[in-house]
């Protein structure tokens, strides 16, 4: 179900030893060329060369920052639907007890419903959950449209119906926001493409004037692996350590099943 991505082949932490990989080895060989150049007297003046060392590294944070807010941003607009549904089927489900019939029949409905949501979040069980899910609606509403022709002129109903609509929505707005909004694959291009030309320059750069591998320039390798890394889990709502939680369905599913007293 969720569409896969340029570098969705791989786990997330496959994902990261790739980007360190790349992120050393561009290192490694702007290091290697830079002390080559060297043993062979090609003189470079230091200043220019370290100001483009500057302007290439501050082009590479200014694209992961763009990108990691961009990743945020739609973290964000995922955590948000998930608020919004709950509340939407926690209406729908007070409103069909006032339905004039079929309303526990639709508050069942309802019951599964959540459950099923709740299924669909775990992993492998996204297609499953989905498909489950959409069976279910088209149950409702059938309910709903049974409800609705028996009684033309009910507010209630009417209430009912509007709210019943609204939860569909939102479920089709997750979809969306879940499985096809993420990062387009050009942006990972480029972001790995200026990743690697810039820590190959800051390699260059120590090569060039002699200086033995410095600790401080795999730390910040190693730095900016990390972040890349958390874009990449921020972009894959069924994996990693940074997900939607969702305790705004549980909450609604826990009222929906008082305790017995």
């Amino acid at each position: 179900m969720q569409l896969a991505g340029p570098i969705d082949a791989l786990p997330l932490w496959g994902l990261f030893i790739v980007i360190l990989l790349v992120v050393l080895l561009s290192v490694e060989f702007g290091y290697r060329l830079g002390k080559y150049r060297r043993s062979r007297h090609e003189q470079e003046k230091e200043a220019p060369l370290g100001t483009m060392v500057g302007a290439t590294l501050g082009l590479f944070a200014f694209i992961l920052a763009f990108t990691f807010g961009l990743a945020a941003s739609r973290f964000d607009s995922r955590r948000q639907l998930l608020l919004d549904e709950a509340n939407a089927i926690g209406t729908t489900y007070l409103r069909a007890g006032m339905l004039p019939e079929r309303g526990e029949e639709v508050r069942g409905l309802l019951r599964d419903y959540v459950a099923t949501r709740l299924e669909a979040v775990q992993p492998g069980k996204l297609a499953e959950g989905t498909r489950r899910s959409e069976d279910i609606q088209q149950q409702m509403w059938t309910e709903a449209e049974t409800v609705g022709n028996k009684n033309p002129t009910s507010i209630v109903v009417g209430l009912f119906l509007q709210s019943l609509n609204q939860m569909i929505d939102l479920h089709a707005a997750r979809m969306q926001a879940g499985l096809r909004s993420r990062i387009p694959g050009a942006i990972w291009l480029g972001l790995f493409a200026v990743a690697a030309l810039s820590l190959a320059t800051m390699g260059y750069h120590a090569g060039l004037s002699g200086t033995r591998r410095s600790l401080a320039i795999m730390a910040v390798a190693v730095t900016f692996s990390v972040v890349i890394e958390l874009i990449a889990d921020l972009d894959r709502p069924q994996e990693g350590v940074l997900r939607v939680s969702q305790q705004a369905l549980l909450d609604v599913q826990r009222s929906m099943n008082p305790p017995s007293r």
